[in-house]
């Protein structure tokens, strides 16, 4: 069984002004800027709106689901092959991805010091393991099945995603039994019962489950939906979420802040915080897991 803390929201240390605890390298209108972004940027969402259909999904999460790639390895060697990636769908970053996954971490240890959130240090560390799917190892899976933000499928989408006029071409906008509101889903079924788009934070989330990770819910909710910016970011979708999802939505809320505004184009220095990171794998996963 996953341990699940009864961490309260009061306990979040909310910061409207984006500007206390941690250093923003650049405006906060300038991130998520697509209207300004490379064209790798836009092709890649335009290959996830057209391909990503519900029997897509569903497959992808069926075959992975098993983690029986063969793959065997800890999470400091996963860490080790984003070296080599980088996220074609984000306009903020084109270093490589452990360079994002330590400015989060080290973010979110400066705003949460204290021990008892050693857990949420390890989730900024660790969030988009999932990105591993690009590497050769895991035979360099495509960017768009892989990156981007991600959305429900199985019912209409909602206007709010990003570059939301490419979804014209996926099979599933004109079909009848997707593009109502609830589409083939009851109304506020919880996210746990809704196909999401494909890609590295559903798959990571497999990973920590299926490993049996000593992580808290709310760290696996923001494994899980922290690129579902229409949620978090939008306030839609809410016709399919439940009481629980609205529970942990403060702390993804609260996550999101770190993973997007923490990204700089200086590199780490990752060899002196590897001891760290090391000490919090070894406290909530197995040494090896299976992918």
């Amino acid at each position: 069984m996953i341990e699940t803390r009864t961490t309260s929201t009061s306990e979040i240390k909310h910061d409207n002004s984006l500007k206390t605890g941690f250093e923003i390298t650049k405006e906060v209108e300038e991130f998520r800027n697509y209207e300004n972004s490379e064209d790798r940027v836009s092709e890649a969402y335009r290959n996830s709106h057209t391909y990503q259909t519900y029997d897509y999904a569903t497959e992808k999460k069926e075959q992975y689901s098993q983690l029986d790639t063969g793959i065997k390895m800890g999470l400091w060697e996963a860490a080790e092959l984003l070296n080599t990636i980088i996220d074609e769908s984000d306009p903020d970053s084109n270093i490589p991805q452990i360079n994002h996954c330590l400015q989060t971490a080290e973010a979110i240890r400066k705003v949460y010091p204290d021990s008892k959130y050693d857990w949420f240090h390890l989730t900024g560390f660790i969030h988009d393991l999932g990105k591993v799917l690009l590497s050769k190892k895991f035979k360099e899976q495509p960017q768009w099945a892989t990156v981007g933000d991600t959305f429900p499928l199985g019912c209409k989408f909602d206007e709010s995603n990003i570059f939301y006029e490419f979804f014209k071409m996926n099979p599933d906008y004109n079909d009848s039994k997707y593009n109502s509101e609830c589409g083939i889903y009851k109304k506020n079924i919880g996210l746990e019962n809704v196909t999401m788009s494909w890609g590295h934070d559903e798959y990571f989330y497999l990973v920590c489950v299926g490993n049996k990770c000593l992580l808290p819910k709310e760290s696996l909710y923001m494994i899980r939906f922290h690129s579902f910016y229409p949620w978090h970011r939008h306030n839609k979708y809410t016709h399919l979420t439940n009481e629980e999802d609205e529970k942990m939505l403060s702390w993804v809320k609260e996550f999101n802040k770190f993973d997007l505004y923490s990204k700089d184009s200086e590199p780490v220095d990752v060899e002196s915080l590897k001891p760290y990171y090391q000490s919090l794998i070894s406290k909530y996963f197995p040494n090896e897991l299976h992918w």
